[in-house]
């Protein structure tokens, strides 16, 4: 009697632990591969705020986003029987990047298609405006020495006690200091100040030969736009999502809220696409997910970069959608085809 019932607490025992292994396999053991889904369509109006502007919105404009998933053995099994899935390898997305480097590469690419955006509204609405440089931003740390006081996507908010706000303010700062030297570095992460005591590494110059002394960091340069008129004003709500393809649909929409009348004439508008300051719109990645998502939110027009255009009528034939693609390569394109467009009923 007492053989069986350690052959049962054996058995028990036994299948506990197949059932640990085989969980942690399947849900928590990571694999190389993403896996890109269609995400979301969201209005932008929320994410906006501009100063003394035209209310006049009858229809909406929305940013289109793709899911990447870092993925588990399920997600894997799923996305097999998906048709909207696509598996690729993590080096694809990555490079010689690690995780958090990538992520915070995202949100500086957001954060200038932000300023790109404001910039290219301003500018189709002849509004005068100036650049104006706010923070240092780490994209990532590749001197481990220095890697227990940086992390990529702190913002570098001084240096000995001076504001410094363009790599090169920075160089010329601690080019009067020496390798090996302690510098106190004022941080920004996650909403929270950080002081830290950073020492100086060798710097390679752009000639290979020469160094110089720096912080051991890869910084970018974060800038804000403001307009010269007095109550035109743009700024930006956390918009949680990282890269540079909403900067048309961010434009379109500060444009319709700077000029008077309604550019939306009531029509739901989705779209994708870089933008830069002379309004020129560029290609992005992923826009047959992109498609699935605004056809989803029932958007009736999609605003799509030329270079991007044949793959995206490829996915809209394919799910049959009644959007209508329309291929720009401009921001002047995308508003002369709103300001044609009649309104809805």
């Amino acid at each position: 009697m007492k053989q069986m019932k350690r052959r049962t607490g054996f058995r028990a025992t036994a299948y506990l632990i197949s059932f640990v292994v085989v969980l942690y396999v399947a849900v928590f053991m990571s694999t190389p591969f993403i896996v890109y889904q269609p995400g979301s369509a969201s209005e932008v109006a929320p994410m906006i705020k501009v100063e003394n502007e035209d209310p006049a919105e009858q229809g909406t404009f929305m940013m289109t986003t793709v899911s990447a998933s870092y993925a588990n053995v399920v997600l894997l099994a799923a996305s097999l029987f998906n048709s909207n899935a696509e598996i690729v390898r993590k080096e694809t997305r990555l490079g010689d990047k690690s995780e958090d480097e990538y992520a915070a590469e995202q949100v500086y690419y957001m954060n200038s298609s932000q300023s790109f955006a404001v910039q290219a509204a301003y500018h189709a609405a002849n509004i005068p405006y100036e650049d104006i440089t706010e923070y240092l931003y780490v994209f990532s740390v590749p001197v481990e020495s220095n890697s227990g006081q940086f992390q990529p996507g702190d913002k570098i908010i001084n240096v000995d006690a001076q504001a410094v706000t363009d790599p090169e303010a920075l160089s010329a700062l601690l080019s009067k200091r020496k390798v090996g030297e302690k510098v106190a570095v004022t941080l920004q992460r996650a909403g929270k100040e950080l002081k830290e005591q950073v020492t100086l590494v060798e710097i390679k110059n752009k000639d290979n030969i020469s160094v110089r002394p720096g912080l051991g960091v890869a910084i970018g340069a974060v800038q804000k736009v403001q307009a010269k008129e007095a109550g035109k004003g743009v700024s930006f709500v956390d918009t949680d999502v990282g890269g540079p393809s909403a900067g048309l649909m961010f434009t379109m929409e500060i444009y319709n809220r700077l000029t008077p009348g309604d550019l939306s004439k009531g029509h739901r508008v989705a779209g994708t696409g870089t933008i830069d300051a002379a309004g020129n719109v560029g290609a992005i990645g992923g826009v047959k997910h992109k498609i699935v998502a605004a056809d989803r939110k029932g958007a009736e027009i999609f605003f799509v970069p030329v270079k991007n255009y044949e793959e995206a009528k490829a996915k809209a034939d394919e799910i049959g959608t009644t959007m209508k693609l329309v291929p720009v390569s401009t921001l002047s394109e995308a508003l002369k085809y709103m300001k044609e467009l009649p309104v809805k009923p």
